[in-house]
């Protein structure tokens, strides 16, 4: 895969939650719809504990275990496990399939694509981004319906 290309798709996936998700908040509090805290809450209360657990493991990333050149510029070590990206968009995802179902389902598809991304590009083994999305998804249901 092209160097570009997988770069550009990591910062346009990443940037596209940083941009969805606060849309979807202030249209739920344009709305007075009583799940915005439940939108906003589960994600980031999940999101604290999903960094601290990962600083404790602190499990190396590829580039440190093989001596590779990552594809995704990476100047950090360790912090590798859960992956937090992939955790971040799942949460959101799930989170917001409760709202918005299309929109739910379109967050896990570049979910996939993310992970995928994340591990071509050489900055997370496949055991990180998939527990980063099975806690996302199991912190979206237990945070929405908690």
């Amino acid at each position: 895969m092209n160097k570009k290309l997988i770069t550009h798709l990591n910062r346009l996936i990443t940037t596209s939650v940083y941009i969805t998700y606060p849309i979807v908040l202030f249209y739920l509090v344009y709305l007075r719809d009583v799940r915005f805290w439940r939108v906003l809450l589960a994600p980031g209360i999940s999101f604290v504990f999903v960094s601290i657990f990962r600083h404790y493991v602190n499990a190396p990333r590829p580039y440190e275990v093989a001596d590779i050149e990552p594809i995704i510029e990476k100047e950090t070590t360790g912090n590798s496990f859960p992956s937090r990206h992939v955790f971040s968009i799942f949460v959101i995802a799930t989170t917001l399939y409760f709202i918005s179902k299309p929109l739910g389902i379109l967050l896990m598809i570049a979910g996939v694509l993310l992970a995928i991304l994340r591990v071509v590009g050489g900055v997370h083994f496949p055991r990180d981004v998939i527990a980063g999305a099975i806690i996302g998804i199991v912190s979206g249901v237990l945070g929405f319906y908690l």
